[in-house]
């Protein structure tokens, strides 16, 4: 095989090269690492001079990232932590993602795009990235306090909403042109329910068993093995089988996973892998962005941002103050709530592959995440200026 030929190694090997010093140079700023991965997908994509990475190759990476990114979440799910703030996380997040989603559903359908289009749109900005969110818990030292226990539930909560968005989503595209939507809906929520079961109860038993097999054998190289195989077989096997997204699948993969004895250690070991495939997600998110959407439609983005850093804060403020908690933690939500991620993408992702967001909507999304992930540190700093200590 010729150099020329090997066009997964240049992609991989380029993409992490440029991840590498964009996660370095964010790092230094005290940015989240994201940032510097994004503009390393930018760097070398078709829109940008210079080397373009394989964008055929780097989709498929994605989804490989797509599918450890959500194992991920899986394993660190807790029903535990989550009932300790059930009653202000649960309503919160609903009624947060319900609200920003229809502030930008609205925005959207004022610029003439369809209703299936402003609905994606909508719900694509309505739900932040979990990532940065504990990155920025850590910096604060604010990962085990109560507020970043709320913090934590709520977007768990807005993550399992995501997770029920990107189950429905294939089979609203597949029935936009059909009267039997309802229909097709039952049977994708069968589907969806036949999996969960299967994973509840042969799942639970199985996987933990398998990992105290292997576990058994004393090999370290083993036991990664197992524990990647099972978020990677799981994933593609309910594909083929259920025919439900490689993410729910893993998601729940991981959550089996999480309450078996061997969690810490599956959660250890597979973290490097899930690590490098994400900055390859991140890489390949950042590809699809056409920067001239920073120029072409100002006005468009200023209203986006708007609705990212300004509207979901406040929604989010207002609502933690509704609940009777103090305002300190009430501006500490706001702050965490002013950014979109890793959900975005992927929902975004899909729709554009299903034809319902024009390309429009995906440069402004993309260019909402660079920018509100940028800020969110700042964005943190004035909350705790403002909140009483």
């Amino acid at each position: 095989m010729s150099h020329s030929d090997a066009t997964l190694i240049s992609t991989i090997a380029v993409s992490l090269g440029y991840a590498l010093l964009g996660g370095f140079v964010a790092a230094k700023l005290r940015l989240s690492p994201i940032v510097g991965y994004l503009f390393a997908g930018i760097a070398v994509g078709p829109f940008t001079p210079g080397f373009a990475a394989d964008a055929h190759l780097a989709a498929q990476l994605a989804e490989i990232g797509v599918i450890l990114l959500m194992f991920g979440v899986g394993m660190h799910f807790s029903l535990a932590d989550l009932r300790a703030v059930w009653r202000i996380a649960v309503p919160g997040a609903i009624i947060q993602i319900a609200v920003a989603a229809s502030l930008a559903a609205a925005l959207a359908q004022s610029w003439g795009w369809p209703l299936e289009a402003a609905i994606v749109f909508g719900i694509s900005l309505s739900v932040a990235s979990t990532v940065v969110l504990l990155r920025a818990l850590e910096a604060q030292g604010q990962q085990q306090s109560e507020i970043g226990k709320i913090a934590v539930g709520w977007l768990l909560i807005e993550d399992l909403m995501m997770v029920l968005v990107m189950v429905l989503l294939p089979a609203l595209t597949e029935s936009a042109a059909r009267a039997d939507l309802l229909l097709d809906l039952a049977w994708t929520l069968g589907k969806v329910v036949a999996f969960v079961v299967l994973m509840l109860v042969v799942g639970v038993r199985v996987l933990p068993w398998l990992l105290d097999q292997i576990a058994a054998t004393g090999s370290r190289e083993l036991f990664t093995l197992a524990v990647v195989a099972a978020a990677l077989g799981i994933a593609f096997g309910a594909a083929e089988l259920f025919g439900i997204s490689y993410a729910l699948a893993a998601f729940l993969a991981g959550f089996v996973i999480s309450e078996s004895d061997h969690s810490h250690r599956a959660t250890a070991d597979s973290q490097p892998l899930q690590d490098a495939f994400a900055v390859l997600f991140f890489v390949a998110v950042g590809m699809l962005f056409d920067p001239s959407i920073l120029y072409a439609e100002p006005l468009k983005l200023l209203a986006v941002l708007a609705i990212v850093i300004i509207g979901k804060a406040l929604i989010s403020l207002l609502l933690v103050l509704v609940f009777r908690y103090p305002r300190q933690t009430a501006f500490t939500i706001g702050a965490s709530l002013a950014q979109i991620g890793e959900f975005s993408f992927v929902i975004a992702a899909l729709a554009a592959q299903a034809n319902i967001l024009p390309h429009e909507a995906y440069n402004l999304i993309l260019a909402a995440a660079l920018i509100s992930i940028t800020l969110n540190p700042a964005i943190f700093a004035v909350a705790r200026r403002l909140a009483p200590q």
